[in-house]
């Protein structure tokens, strides 16, 4: 892992898969003029090929004829396209490290992981070389980066932005999102990307013990802090079954990646690195009935997190932990932050986290899920909050 200064060959060889200055220059002028994006390494940038993470995946890729719907309305919106950035293999994990490009520095934290899978989008961002990281959110590949480098990240509504021309691990859980440094730029492209008008709902914050629970007592306790500040309901949700939740998520999850990527990866599992390789292999052995009833579940969870919700806003941590150090553990870290993520992405609803500090000064983060078709109204409370 490298934690060389912005700017270094070391830092730009663990961020980015191709730079610029810029790569593809803004097609338009407006609200994002002057902004620059560090895009995902899975969404189509016409002229560049498509590397997932994957040194093999990236050398059969095609070279792109087109811009990913995402990345097509950032250019006509007047930014630029810095470059592509590196992400875990596949977008398959919440760590930020891949075996092939190295680890992508965190500077909010050195020595510490950066969060995956947007990793490379995020560290660019925290580091000034882009204003803007296009990345997605699975299991909480914005919301974990965000939190462990102190970013402010949207997970979008599931389906309610364009991904056309961006590779999918888990359709059912795939959404676009992106990173920024401040809320009024995460707000901007915003603007640009979601669809003019949702549904209507409170602004009234919503916290649940038992959720807040689930994070370390630091990141409760600065999560708590800030509610303080702010004031929040205070509900108990008895018999919901996280644990249930999260293996659902993961289990469905797994068998649609897969599904998706297994094809090409059977006979070519050796060219991923040991943490995401023992992930597909995994995926390989779930079965169809199997994969059924953790659909079934999963679909049952996302009723009965839209009803808990409501109109309200829930707050939670975005992340169970914060940034862990390079090294061992890394399993555990990821099943306890994903019993909280996986809320957002069981129920397909938008999520945005806003940086925070612990009582030791290191980045975490606080979480704000609305209901569907929300993305806006939390875009504004973000400013608001901020």
């Amino acid at each position: 892992m490298s934690d060389g200064p912005a700017g270094t060959p070391e830092f730009a060889g663990t961020v980015w898969r191709v730079i610029g200055d810029p790569l593809v220059p803004a097609t338009g002028v407006g609200p994002l003029t002057g902004h620059t994006v560090a895009v995902k390494d899975l969404y189509a940038v016409a002229g560049e090929r498509v590397g997932a993470g994957n040194p093999a995946w990236l050398a059969a890729a095609r070279v792109e004829p087109d811009h990913a719907g995402a990345v097509r309305r950032l250019l006509d919106a007047g930014a630029a396209v810095r470059g592509i950035a590196h992400t875990d293999e596949f977008a398959y994990s919440l760590a930020g490290t891949n075996a092939h490009y190295g680890t992508p520095p965190n500077p909010a934290a050195p020595g510490r992981l950066p969060g995956g899978s947007s990793s490379g989008s995020a560290s660019a961002v925290a580091a000034g070389q882009a204003t803007v990281g296009l990345g997605t959110d699975t299991g909480g590949s914005i919301r974990v980066p965000a939190a462990y480098q102190g970013c402010f990240g949207i997970r979008t509504t599931h389906g309610v932005v364009d991904r056309a021309g961006l590779l999918p691990l888990a359709s059912d859980f795939d959404t676009v999102g992106w990173l920024t440094r401040s809320a009024k730029v995460l707000k901007a492209v915003g603007e640009v990307l979601l669809p003019p008008e949702g549904p209507g709902g409170t602004t009234n914050l919503v916290v649940v013990p038992a959720l807040l629970a689930l994070a370390e007592p630091e990141i409760a306790a600065a999560v708590g802090a800030w509610l303080r500040v702010r004031g929040a309901a205070t509900e108990r949700w008895p018999g919901i079954g996280i644990d249930d939740w999260r293996r659902a998520f993961q289990t469905w999850q797994a068998y649609q990646a897969w599904q998706r990527h297994g094809g090409w990866l059977a006979t070519r599992l050796d060219t991923l690195g040991d943490d995401v390789r023992r992930r597909f292999e995994h995926a390989a052995t779930i079965d169809a009935a199997t994969a059924a009833s953790a659909r079934r579940a999963a679909g049952a969870a996302r009723r009965t997190i839209r009803d808990l919700i409501g109109d309200r806003v829930l707050v939670l941590p975005s992340a169970s932990s914060v940034a862990p150090p390079a090294g061992g553990g890394l399993p555990a870290v990821r099943d306890a932050t994903m019993r909280l993520t996986c809320l957002a992405g069981l129920g397909g609803l938008p999520a945005v986290s806003l940086p925070l500090r612990t009582e030791s000064g290191l980045p975490t983060g606080v979480c704000l899920v609305a209901a569907t078709g929300r993305d806006r109204d939390l875009l504004d409370l973000a400013v608001s909050l901020a």
